[in-house]
């Protein structure tokens, strides 16, 4: 399975690559970026999963405006990131996204470990859970570790106990589809063992179709310009156990300052962390640049890095990753490395969510 495939969240179309970054990396035929959108506030941004076109599906980002437009909710200490928490609650409670909570793919032993993290403009505070078993809403327990002690990153059966402390129940994580799924991976995975995969046509195209997508990133600008986000994920399917991601460590899978802007990240982990990813965007707005071409600027430098890597071929990334980001004033843009992703937002009074192109560096 190609890195390209690891942990890209779902998406369609993309918007178009920046010229700055089309000359950096000699790409063909460059188009000017897709503008930063003004936004209005309030404003929640997510990455593609975060809405669904489907009548009556519920999707992130309506769940935490909901929150956010309703007073008594956010007079309460914490509303913000309450909206936050319950948004990513969406798809870490829906067992047919395999990427997040209840029925995400699980680690090589076919183990469910889950990971999120959490951040409080207000009061910049962060809370975050690690490999964390049996509990389906991690974000639940990350936001309980910043609200309720001292720390900031708990993990594995710590992270557990800790949740069970908080009253969150034992789940199995593990549904028969994604069991199924892990199943056909580990028969398939080496000619070198003594598993012996049965005939395709013994294996409902769904599971022999399924990739390793992944993660949810929600971030929310308040009418008063407070801040918060939060990102949940399973990580990466199939990782060596005890794999942690970007999405639960503070400054890489999520970040924001009250006084800037907020940012998150979906795709290959291990690049946002070694580049501080969403810290280095929220960062880039603070210096003054517009929320899209905070994104850009960041994953121009990611992508000199990668390179050092050999995480190159022909030219061209061998993965993808996006982030996301909005301003305190409510405006919002976001940016991919290889073009085909989206993002879903909901602004202003808008009754409902929408999915908008990603910018991106490399066509795909």
């Amino acid at each position: 399975m190609s890195d390209l495939s690891r942990r890209s969240f779902l998406g369609g179309l993309a918007a178009v690559p920046a010229a700055g970054c089309a000359q950096l990396f000699a790409d063909p035929d460059p188009a000017p970026a897709t503008a930063t959108r003004a936004g209005r506030r309030p404003v929640v941004i997510a990455s593609g999963n975060g809405w669904w076109p489907e009548p009556g599906r519920a999707s992130a980002v309506e769940t935490a405006m909901k929150v956010i437009r309703d007073p008594a909710r956010m007079a309460k200490r914490y509303g913000l990131l309450e909206a936050v928490v319950e948004g990513l609650a969406v798809q870490e409670d829906d067992p047919t996204d395999h990427s997040v909570g209840l029925g995400g793919l699980p680690n090589e032993d076919g183990v469910v470990q889950l990971d999120a993290s959490v951040m409080y403009g207000p009061t910049h505070q962060a809370g975050a859970v690690g490999a964390l078993e049996n509990i389906q809403n991690p974000a639940r327990v990350a936001m309980s570790v910043l609200r309720y002690t001292d720390h900031s990153f708990l993990v594995g059966k710590g992270a557990y106990d800790f949740a069970r402390a908080m009253g969150l129940p034992h789940t199995e994580l593990l549904t028969e589809e994604a069991r199924q799924i892990w199943l056909y991976w580990r028969q398939k995975h080496s000619e070198n063992d003594d598993w012996i995969a049965p005939p395709d046509d013994e294996v409902p195209q769904a599971i022999r179709d399924q990739v390793t997508w992944g993660t949810i990133h929600v971030s929310a600008v308040a009418p008063d310009g407070s801040i918060a986000c939060g990102t949940t994920t399973s990580g990466l399917s199939w990782k060596i156990p005890g794999r942690l991601g970007d999405s639960p460590i503070v400054g890489a899978g999520m970040y924001c300052d009250n006084d800037v802007g907020t940012a998150g990240a979906t795709g290959r982990g291990e690049e946002s962390i070694v580049n501080c990813g969403a810290f280095s965007v929220v960062d880039n707005m603070r210096r003054g640049l517009e929320p899209q071409e905070a994104c850009l600027e960041l994953l121009k430098r990611l992508a000199t890095n990668a390179k050092k890597r050999g995480l190159f071929k022909d030219g061209k990334p061998t993965f993808n990753i996006s982030f996301y980001a909005a301003r305190k004033d409510g405006a919002y843009g976001s940016a991919c490395l290889v073009e085909g992703n989206e993002f879903a937002v909901i602004d202003g009074d808008s009754p409902t969510g929408r999915r908008e192109k990603c910018g991106w560096v490399y066509d795909k």
